[in-house]
């Protein structure tokens, strides 16, 4: 195995509130020179925190810092923890096999142990995957149908019902304003009463 196609490893675990009503699913975190925080979506390029702030604050801006150039980890955090919103990544080892953190070329050594991370959070009924990638690898895990776009389908697990929501990717590489794709999402946050 040359040394750019070594297996690399999840760093950030799962962020996991008690009360976490939904678990939202990227597919693998990017290369930690992209990092604007030590937390989920940390690439300033990435969408993901704007369109929480469009969302729950009509501020793009609302999770940036003041310098704009990193996101506000601790505030993020602490919102996540009010709102009951779980994170995590759908792949937890990884081969990059081009040195960026395109989805197209990573392959998944190891996808999430769904029976580890569910029964911490007892309250989940939704499962909400932020792009096609963490949409394949999540699909065979669960044996669900593939949801279109801003919608969901529901599978059972353990005789409990869930909703499995696929939203659309938050990485710029999706080429749709952060004002639409937020619109998508707040569909989303209403129908499971975050909003």
């Amino acid at each position: 195995m040359s040394p750019e196609n070594k297996i690399e490893y999840h760093e950030l675990g799962f962020f996991l509130p008690p009360d976490a009503k939904i678990l939202m699913l990227g597919s693998f975190h990017p290369q930690r020179k992209r990092w604007s925080m030590e937390f989920f979506y940390p690439n300033l390029q990435n969408d993901m925190w704007r369109i929480f702030g469009c969302v729950f604050f009509s501020d793009k801006d609302y999770f940036l810092e003041p310098d704009k150039k990193h996101f506000d980890k601790e505030r993020i955090q602490r919102f996540l923890l009010e709102k009951g919103i779980a994170l995590g990544d759908t792949a937890q080892a990884v081969i990059r096999l081009n040195d960026n953190a395109s989805d197209k070329f990573l392959e998944v050594v190891e996808p999430l142990n769904l029976a580890e991370i569910l029964p911490q959070i007892p309250h989940c009924s939704a499962l909400v995957t932020t792009g096609q990638k963490a949409t394949e690898i999540l699909l065979p895990l669960i044996g669900a149908a593939e949801p279109k776009v801003g919608e969901y389908t529901t599978f059972r697990r353990e005789a409990k019902e869930f909703r499995l929501y696929r939203m659309p990717s938050s990485s710029r590489a999706y080429p749709r304003p952060v004002e639409e794709k937020a619109r998508i999402y707040e569909r989303m946050f209403r129908e499971m009463n975050l909003l």
